[in-house]
Parts: C-alpha cells; sequence; structure tokens
C-alpha cells in the first residue's frame, strides 16, 4: 500500500502527525487507533443528545441512566471484536492494512446511523430502536463486510489494468507500434533488433568474433517489405536467405542480381528464425559489391533494331535451323512469336533452336523458361541443351508461374546491363498470360475471352523486354503463342501480341500432318527489316529459297530444296 492513502486514512482516522509519520509508524499507529476510534461515538452520542433532554426536564434524570446503561455493554463487545481484530492484523500487517481499515469503518457506519435516529425521534424511542436494531446490525455485518471486500477488491483489480493498459500503451509509442493485441506480444521479440538496426522486422547485421558464417550465393528476389536470395533456383526454398533491405539499397542492388555473401548461423542463446540473414555481401554478378552503383540501367538503355545475326543452321543435317534461317531471319535483340497449332513439333523447334545458339554462338547467354509445362519436359531440356533451364511445371501455383517468368526476365536484364547478349526462349506467353489471368485479383474488368485487365500489362511486359541495346549488349526472346485451340482467351492473347512483335513464325498443322519437320509455314513467316541481317547478295538467293520451300509438301520435297542448292 502507497505511503500517501496510508497518511490519508489516518488523518481520516483522527491520528495527529501522521503528515510527517514514516509508513512503519502509520501502520502501527492505524492498528493501535481501533480501540479509542471504537469509544468515541458512543462517548458522543450522550452529548448530542443532552440539548433534547433538558427540553422535558422532568425525564431528564431518568434519560440520563438509560443512555448510559448501554453504553458501557456495546463498549465491552467493542473492545473484545476490536482486540481480535487487532490479533489478526498482527499477522498479516502489510497484505491486509487495508482491509481492516475499511472495516473499522464499517463498524462505524452503523453506530453513527443510530445517533441519526436518535436525534430524528424521541430519546426513548431512540434508545428502544437502538437496541432493537443492535443485534440484527451485528448480524448483518459480516455480510456487508463480504460485499465491501468484494467491491473493493474489484476496484483494485479494475485500477492494476488500467495501469497495464497505459503502460502497454507507452511502450508501444516508443517502440513505433501500433497498440493491437499482436504487437504487445511481439514487443519482447523485436526490441533487440529494434534497438540493433534502427528498423523494425530488420536482422542484426553486426558480425562479432565468435560468429559462424556460411558462405552462400543465389538470385536476389526483392518483394515489397523485404529481400530474399534464392540458393535452390528461381522458385522459394527452405535453404534461401534473407537479405534487409537496408543492405539493397546500400549496395543498390536490383531484382535479379547473382549475390554472393556470407550468412550468419544463429549465435547460442538466440532464436532460431526460418531463413538465416545474410551480414556481408562478397560479389554481385561476379564483380566486386561496391562496383555495382555504377552500373548503367536497363530502363535507361537506347533500343535499336536488330543488326547482328544468329545463324540456327550448324551442319548440312540440321534441316530445323536452315529452314527457320531462310523463313525468318533471326538477330540479336530479335522480339519473336512462334505460332504453334497443337502439334506441330513445338518442343522440338525450340530445343533445336536453343543447340544451334549455344554452338554456333557460344558468346550468348541462353535461358529456356518453361511455364505450366509437363515435368518430363523440363528434364529433357536440362539434359540436351547447354544452358540455364528455368521451369515451373503445371502441377504448381500460378503465382509460381508468374514468379519464375518474371525473376528470369530480371535476370536477363541484369546480365544485359553488363554487355551481355542473352537469349530467351520461351514456352509459352499463351500459358503465362493465363497463369497471370488466374493470379492477378479480381477488379471488375473484364475483357474479351475473359481475360481480368490487370493480366495483359505483366504479360506485354515480360515480351516487350527483347531489344538490341546501342553500343551494349541484347536480349532475345522467342515466345511460343497458341494457335487454332478453338480457346477465346488463346485468341485474345494473340490479338494483343500480334502487333508487338518484329518476327513471327509460323507452324503449320496441315504441313506437320504431312511429316513435314519443321512444319514452317514459309509464306507466312517473317522479320521486320530484314535487310539488315542480310548480306547484300544474299536477298535474292533467300528469296528464291522461299518460294521454293513454300511449294514443297512433303519431307522429300524439303529435302530436295536444300540438296539441290
Amino acid at each position: 500500500m502507497l505511503l500517501a492513502d496510508l497518511k490519508s486514512m489516518a488523518t481520516g482516522i483522527g491520528i495527529a502527525g501522521a503528515g510527517s509519520m514514516k509508513k512503519a509508524e502509520l501502520v502501527e499507529a492505524i492498528k493501535s487507533a481501533g480501540t479509542p476510534k471504537a469509544e468515541a461515538p458512543k462517548a458522543e452520542a450522550p452529548k448530542a443528545e443532552a440539548p433534547r433532554a433538558e427540553a422535558p426536564r422532568a425525564e431528564a434524570p431518568r434519560v440520563e441512566p438509560q443512555a448510559d446503561e448501554p453504553a458501557p455493554q456495546t463498549t465491552v463487545r467493542t473492545r473484545t471484536r476490536k482486540q481480535r481484530q487487532a490479533e489478526q492484523a498482527e499477522a498479516q500487517v502489510e497484505k491486509h492494512v487495508e482491509k481492516q481499515v475499511e472495516q473499522k469503518q464499517d463498524q462505524k457506519q452503523p453506530e453513527q446511523n443510530q445517533q441519526d435516529q436518535g436525534k430524528q425521534n424521541d430519546q426513548k424511542q431512540g434508545q428502544k430502536q437502538g437496541q432493537a436494531k443492535n443485534p440484527q446490525n451485528q448480524q448483518n455485518q459480516p455480510n456487508q463486510k463480504q460485499q465491501d471486500q468484494r467491491q473493493q477488491e474489484q476496484k483494485q483489480q479494475d485500477q492494476r489494468q488500467q495501469e497495464q493498459r497505459q503502460q502497454d500503451q507507452l511502450d508501444d509509442d516508443e517502440d513505433g507500434e501500433g497498440g493491437s493485441r499482436r504487437n504487445r506480444r511481439r514487443r519482447g521479440r523485436d526490441r533487440t533488433a529494434v534497438r540493433t538496426t534502427g528498423a523494425r522486422n530488420e536482422p542484426d547485421t553486426t558480425i562479432l568474433e565468435d560468429d559462424v558464417l556460411v558462405p552462400a550465393a543465389g538470385i536476389l528476389d526483392v518483394l515489397d517489405n523485404c529481400a530474399f536470395v534464392r540458393t535452390s533456383g528461381y522458385l522459394p526454398g527452405p535453404e534461401d536467405v534473407y537479405l534487409s533491405l537496408s543492405m539493397v539499397r546500400k549496395y543498390h542492388l536490383r531484382r535479379g542480381d547473382a549475390v554472393v555473401g556470407q550468412v550468419r548461423q544463429p549465435r547460442e542463446g538466440e532464436r532460431r528464425e526460418k531463413f538465416n540473414p545474410m551480414v556481408r555481401i562478397d560479389s554481385i554478378n561476379g564483380t566486386e559489391a561496391e562496383g555495382a552503383k555504377e552500373r548503367p540501367d536497363f530502363a535507361d538503355s537506347v533500343p535499336v533494331h536488330p543488326h547482328q545475326r544468329l545463324r540456327l543452321a550448324t551442319d548440312e543435317a540440321n534441316l530445323i535451323g536452315r529452314v527457320v534461317d531462310i523463313a525468318a531471319p533471326v538477330g540479336k535483340g530479335q522480339r519473336g512469336l512462334v505460332l504453334t497449332p497443337p502439334r506441330t513439333g513445338t518442343t522440338t523447334l525450340l530445343r533445336s533452336i536453343a543447340q544451334s545458339v549455344t554452338t554456333n554462338n557460344p558468346e550468348c547467354h541462353v535461358m529456356v523458361v518453361l511455364v505450366d509445362t509437363r515435368p518430363e519436359e523440363v528434364t529433357d531440356f536440362q539434359r540436351s541443351v547447354k544452358g540455364e533451364v528455368v521451369a515451373s511445371t503445371f502441377d504448381r501455383q500460378p503465382a509460381d508461374h508468374t514468379l519464375v517468368a518474371e525473376l528470369a526476365i530480371e535476370r536477363a536484364k541484369r546480365l544485359v546491363e553488363l554487355g551481355h547478349d542473352v537469349v530467351v526462349l520461351l514456352d509459352s506467353l499463351t500459358r503465362l498470360g493465363r497463369a497471370y489471368n488466374l493470379a492477378a485479383p479480381a477488379n471488375g474488368r473484364v475483357l474479351g475471352g475473359l481475360v481480368d485487365a490487370s493480366a495483359v500489362h505483366p504479360t506485354k511486359e515480360f515480351f516487350g523486354a527483347a531489344r538490341k541495346i546501342e553500343d551494349a549488349g541484347s536480349l532475345t526472346i522467342l515466345a511460343t503463342v497458341s494457335v487454332g485451340t478453338g480457346s477465346a482467351t488463346d485468341e485474345f492473347f494473340l490479338e494483343e501480341l500480334a502487333g508487338t512483335a518484329n518476327l513471327e513464325l509460323v507452324l503449320s498443322a496441315e504441313r506437320a500432318a504431312k511429316g513435314i519437320v519443321p512444319a514452317v509455314d514459309v509464306a507466312s513467316s517473317g522479320t521486320r527489316n530484314e535487310e539488315k541481317l542480310l548480306a547484300p547478295a544474299e536477298g535474292a538467293v533467300v528469296g528464291d529459297l522461299r518460294k521454293r520451300l513454300a511449294a514443297a509438301d512433303s519431307p522429300q520435297a524439303v529435302a530436295k530444296v536444300f540438296g539441290s542448292r
């Protein structure tokens, strides 16, 4: 109990000099003041009734003996009860001082009521009523005490809860958090990180002498509120490493960067996190970490028409490469659509193009991006292509398809910023658009083919990244688009993307049915500004071969065209 409360109680009881007493002295004074306090009301009762006794002078001698007779009896009973209470108070002085004082005040209340009733009535009726009510009040006193104790305990409990709420609110203000129940639960966990790093939810990146550091490397994926280094590929995995946004800003990191650094293992007694934090960055994209601040930005690059040829023909037996070189020449930085009806050899075509690029142009970095595809095709590409295969099979969520495609194209942009030539083969752009359509939140705007309006822009953004940068690297994208499926969604994406390509390679279902490989519709295929890719004397020869290939309606005829060359 507080000293101020004890002083106020002692002053109310009538103890002189309570303001200068100490806590122990106040407790003893309150305990010892029990007997005088009980006698005081009884001594005042005759004095208050004396003026009324003077009015009936004849009855005055009889009134005084009657008023004096019950007083000693009441005083004796009161003293006996006070002695028992004093013995109990000695056993529990510190815990029940407040309850004892309240009980003493409650004991004075019935006696005061008796005095007030005696003043209103005459002396005889007041004595009779006091004598009649005295046993009843003594019986009701325990119940009244219990009720008062319960009220006092409830009041103390409410006061403690209010103080706790005020303290929680004060702590929340100091931590920069809201007053929610969740934040109060997490306050103890986050306080160490907040004091160390100055920002919430960011790990401690300081390195001590006894810290255990483990090397880690992967592709950086920057999200809205955090960043992760994907160590097992382009999809999230259990071995990913957490990277604070402060380090991302410090080194000017971008999504798709290849980061190599040191990861700190949990210290002794430290709570183990789901992802260990990277505390030091050694290299970014194979160069010094400090050098990443001076690199150019892909968005600020100047795109130009492709003028450097990517020849796909490797030898005389490679008919796919030779036909594509004639029907639609490919250059570095080309943005090409491959229109593929069902069962026209799309997988075979892409695999052959990837092998040709790695053979004829080893300086190019080949990335095969497979979205919503069959797992066995992923294995086939991984074993046959000497390049990077990024895949998300059809059994994964649409959000995983979009994440893989976005992170892959961002990785390609980072390589182009370093001056590399990158070739991305995507299968397929239609399935990627479908994944964006399923993963996008419903906004109420539905276009043709039941396609959400928010699914069109990300698909175009992916395909639009292809370009030849002036006096720098290039990003070539050859993406397949499904046609002839009877799906309104596929037709919608084809219409949206048809005007964005500068190369179209059309496959024919009729030629595929005749066994012609590749089933390229030479008359419908072509490349914009192909004169920048062909030699001056090559244009006439290519035109003649296109006419002869378009007329060839069998595999033998196609072979004869190249054999007679």
